[in-house]
Formats: structure tokens, sequence, C-alpha cells
């Protein structure tokens, strides 16, 4: 069994950073000021399948914005934690509500300030277009850049590890 097997096999949560992870890191801004950002369905579709499996999944982010907590809601995330840069104290007080290790956790982020949260997390996770320095020191590192399917990648891969992929799929045929 490898490290990142024995890994997924204890994992009960997915922390996610949004801008770069969930989105493609862009904003777009409207005539009257709205913000605007894209998600992908992809990895809407992923959260799910871990949702099935018993893996929570929760969004640390360092902007604030309406349109996240909507997505949230779509995708029964009831943990949004918004306007924290550090990610990885809000990561710690998410274990300490939930009695959970860091061990039991994963975290998936993109830039300099979610480095600490992914070292510090049993299983750290970044996506192909992370910065150079995030992708160093995860675990696993998506071939699909952010916004663009690295969720559901990151999403089946753990579930693979855990030997439960096959039988999550089989509900869907």
């Amino acid at each position: 069994m490898t490290d990142l097997t024995r890994l997924a096999q204890n994992l009960r949560l997915l922390a996610l950073d949004v801008d770069g992870v969930l989105t493609d890191g862009r904003i777009h801004y409207g005539n009257d000021g709205e913000e605007l950002k894209s998600f992908s369905i992809k990895d809407g579709l992923g959260i799910k399948l871990l949702q099935r499996d018993n893996i929570e999944v929760v969004i640390i982010t360092g902007r604030r914005s309406n349109i996240v907590a909507r997505r949230a809601s779509e995708l029964g995330i009831s943990e949004v934690i918004q306007g924290r840069e550090d990610k990885l104290t809000a990561l710690q007080e998410i274990c300490q509500t939930r009695e959970l290790r860091l061990e039991e956790c994963a975290y998936m982020g993109d830039d300099l300030p979610d480095l600490a949260a992914v070292k510090a997390a049993g299983l750290g996770m970044a996506p192909a277009d992370a910065v150079e320095q995030l992708r160093t020191a995860a675990d696993w590192v998506s071939e699909q850049g952010g916004g663009a399917g690295a969720v559901r990648q990151a999403a089946e891969q753990l579930l693979h590890w855990r030997g439960t992929l096959p039988d999550i799929l089989a509900n869907f045929g």
C-alpha cells in the first residue's frame, strides 16, 4: 500500500480554495461592478462523488463573494469560510470543531496563501497551474488546471486510492 493510498483510507474531509482551484483564478467584473466567476460542472460532480463516499468538502477562501456561497449551497457544502488568508489556521479550526486530525484532511490550493495548509494537511493537493512552490510541496498534482477539472480529477484519484471509485461510478450506469 502506497503512502497516498494509506492517507486516502483515513480521509474524512477535503478543503478547497476557490480562486485558482474551483475557478481558473480570473475575476470578471460587469458594468455595474458585479463580480463574476466560472465554475466547472465536472468539478461539481467530483465534489458530489466525494460526498457519496462520506468525505466532507469545505471551502476556505481569501476573498468574499456571494457567488461562492451560492455555488457551495448548490453542491451541499455547508462550511464556507470566506475572507481568510490564514488558510492553515482556518483548516485547524475546522478540524477542531469536527474532532479531526490534520492527517484526516486533504487540502487543495494553488498559491502562496495555501502553502502552509497544503504542507500541514494529511494529503496536500494542487492543480496543474498552481505556483511552483505549491506544486513542489503538494503530495499530488492534478494534470488539469484550476477551474478546468482539477477538483474532479482529485476526487476521482482520492476515490481510486480508497478503492471505492468503481462502486460509486457503477451507480451512474
